[in-house]
Formats: structure tokens, C-alpha cells, sequence
């Protein structure tokens, strides 16, 4: 038994939700998008649907676009890259539709910028519409908005190599799964030196490791080998594991799904995704305010495992925005927790002592039941481990 898949033995069984990136080499041709091949990846991706929650990370759109405005290479200037984006967009997301809609899958675009999530604000907004969504069993194909982000196309955010490691950590994803035009990580580059060998699992980023790379783009896509370590490093510093395999045959997805088969390149994480989340939340993040609880709240937060409702709300301290840190305290004012909340001090004192159904009409709107959801919420002290 290979090392790699004795890591996929432990680690498969226990993925929820996964995130699939695919770049513009494994889905383009001269004629702009191989439909074949994107068929063959709506039918895998429709049977991993069966086990899994799916974000689907879809470059594409600039192939497309190259096409119908008759380019034969890749756009030089943003503007030039911005034009193509938005021309091929439509199509490629008229593919998507039309081909996830033959296995009765509802798809949703999402378009994003680094500045969605870079704001705490914005980045909650988006956390809250993929979870509605995966929870509505839709399935969320997401690209950069090629359009709009002159900052991210000069930068090469481009690719969508980072945005993948970006959108895993967002959505708090068990594995990033990264579709190349390559087996994998090789300790040279396959195409120049046939001594070249697949490196089947990295359980460290090492500066030997990001020297294997050979960061050099396709005549569509901008994203080489280097890009793709760094995202697979950002995803591991996450807590999410991640996989770079080769996206161009058929079956590709379910043999990195069978926790029997030794597939591509596995990166392992830096510990438990949660765990770094909420050792984040506690020990780097400084509290813009605080909230204090009833017994009954700190109760249900400490020893219950719960989210914090708006029911359990005493008081407000502070001014502080949707998204921020805030110190939870209890009526002694001792603090025992930290998290990310979801509504603004001014509406939170609006709401504070509420039942969930009243919140709406309180507000005028409502993001979701939690104040702090237990995801975002991490214990201090003797209150818990973390």
C-alpha cells in the first residue's frame, strides 16, 4: 500500500464538501472549449455529487473569448484579457448550464475578486451565499471577474490557482482538488527530462519542493506549476489537504475520489482546518467589541457546542461591523470566547434578546439565525481547548 493512499484512507471518508479547480488547458482547444471534455467533467463531477458538497472553480472564459473574437494567443493587455473574459463568459456558462441541466444538477455563477474577499464584510456576504446554495443542493461554479479586476488579471491572481486555495478556505472545504494539464509534481519537468518522476505526496512545503516547479503558462492559461504550489501551500496552511493530478483523460475524478488508487500529487495539511480557524480567531485577531451573554447562552457555547443566538444577548459594547472579532463575556464580564460576528453593533442592539423568527422584522433583512456561528466561535481559557 502506497503512503499516498493510506493518507486518502483517512481522509476521504471524513471530506464533506470539496472544491474542484479546472484550468483553461484541460478545458480548451484551437476552437475555444473541448465540449467533449467538459462533458466528461459535468458527469463526474455530477456522480461526486452523490457523496459530496461541489465547488466547482472553472477557468475558461478567456478561451472561450479568444475564440469568438478570432485571437490565436493570449491577450496581452488587460483590457484586451478583460474583453475576452467578457465575451466568453456567456458561453462557457451557457455550456455549464446546458450540460449540468441534462443530469438535473442546478448550477449557480458566482463571480469573485481578491477585494471580495479581502473585505471582512464582503467575505462574509459570500460565505453566507455559498452555504445557502450548497445547502439548497446547488452546485456553485465560480470564476474570477475577469471584467471588473484589473488589479487581479495584472497581478495574475488570474488562473484561478489562488482563487481555488481562496474559495476552499472560504467555504471551509475538506480538499482542493486542482485538475492540470500534468500527472502531478514531478522532480523535474516531464516534458524536457525523461528521468522526470512523480512526487505521489508532499507532506511539507519545502523550499525543494517549490524548487521542482517550473512556473511557466500554456498558450491560454496563465497559471504553471509554481502557481499551483503556492495555492496547494495556502490551501495546507488552511487545514485543507490538496490534490494536483492530471485533468486531461477521462476518470480522472473518480480515481482521486477512490481512496484505493494512488492519483497525482497529495499535499497534506498544517493540522485541522478547524482548529487553525479557531486558534486564528483566538490569537491573531483583536476584538473590535464585545458581547455579553446569559448564563444560559454561555452554557449552550461552552458546553453544548452551539452557535450563539441572538436570545442570549445581554449587551452590546463597542462599535463594531459585520464580520469583525468581538470578546464574548459572560454577566461577571469575564471573557471565555472570541468570534467573527455577523451583524454590526448598531444592529445587534437592536435584536439583542430576540427570538431567530423576529430578526427579520427588526431589521428589515436577516444574514441567519446565528449572531456567531460555532464555526466562527472559539473558546478561551478553561471554557474549552481551543
Amino acid at each position: 500500500m502506497s503512503e499516498q493512499v493510506a493518507h486518502k484512507r483517512v481522509l476521504l471518508p471524513r471530506a464533506r464538501r470539496v472544491v474542484i479547480k479546472v484550468g483553461s488547458t484541460i478545458l480548451s482547444n484551437r476552437a475555444g472549449i473541448d465540449t467533449e471534455r467538459l462533458s466528461r467533467l459535468v458527469d463526474e463531477l455530477c456522480a461526486l455529487r452523490a457523496r459530496y458538497q461541489v465547488v466547482l472553480v472553472s477557468s475558461g472564459a478567456v478561451a472561450v473569448g479568444m475564440a469568438r473574437l478570432g485571437l490565436r494567443e493570449r491577450p496581452k493587455t488587460v483590457p484586451q484579457r478583460q474583453a475576452a473574459a467578457a465575451v466568453g463568459q456567456i458561453g462557457l456558462m451557457a455550456l455549464y448550464e446546458e450540460r449540468f441541466a441534462a443530469h438535473g444538477q442546478c448550477i449557480a455563477q458566482v463571480l469573485l475578486t481578491h477585494a471580495d474577499l479581502a473585505d471582512r464584510g464582503r467575505y462574509i456576504n459570500s460565505r453566507h451565499t455559498f452555504e445557502e446554495l450548497l445547502q439548497a443542493q446547488v452546485l456553485p461554479v465560480v470564476n474570477e471577474n475577469d471584467t471588473v479586476a484589473v488589479e487581479e488579471v495584472m497581478r495574475n491572481f488570474g488562473d484561478n490557482d489562488n482563487l481555488s486555495a481562496l474559495v476552499a478556505t472560504l467555504v471551509g472545504a475538506d480538499l482542493l482538488v486542482i485538475l492540470s494539464d500534468v500527472a502531478g509534481l514531478f522532480t523535474a519537468n516531464p516534458a524536457h527530462d525523461a528521468g522526470a518522476t512523480l512526487i505521489p505526496l508532499v507532506e511539507k512545503m519545502t523550499a525543494r519542493v517549490h524548487a521542482f516547479a517550473q512556473d511557466k503558462g500554456s498558450r491560454v492559461g496563465t497559471g504553471g506549476m509554481a502557481s499551483k504550489l503556492r495555492a496547494a501551500d495556502k490551501a495546507n496552511s488552511a487545514g485543507i489537504p490538496c490534490i494536483i493530478a492530471d485533468g486531461l483523460g477521462s476518470g480522472v475524478l473518480p480515481r482521486v475520489f477512490d481512496p484505493e488508487q494512488s492519483v497525482g500529487t497529495l499535499f497534506l495539511a498544517k493540522g485541522d482546518r478547524l482548529r487553525q480557524r479557531k486558534h486564528w480567531i483566538a490569537h491573531t485577531l483583536r476584538p473590535a467589541g464585545s458581547i455579553r451573554v446569559d448564563d444560559g447562552a454561555r452554557q449552550a457555547l461552552c458546553e453544548l457546542g452551539r452557535s450563539l443566538l441572538a436570545k442570549g444577548v445581554t449587551a452590546v459594547e463597542g462599535d463594531f461591523h459585520a464580520g469583525d472579532c468581538v470578546a464574548c463575556r459572560d454577566g461577571a464580564g469575564e471573557e471565555f470566547a472570541r468570534g467573527l460576528v455577523n451583524y454590526s453593533s448598531a444592529d445587534l442592539r437592536k435584536i439583542q434578546g430576540l427570538h431567530t423568527n423576529a430578526i427579520e422584522t427588526a431589521l428589515g433583512y436577516k444574514v441567519g439565525d446565528e449572531i456567531i456561528h460555532r464555526d466562527d466561535l472559539a473558546l478561551l481559557g478553561r471554557a474549552g481547548e481551543d
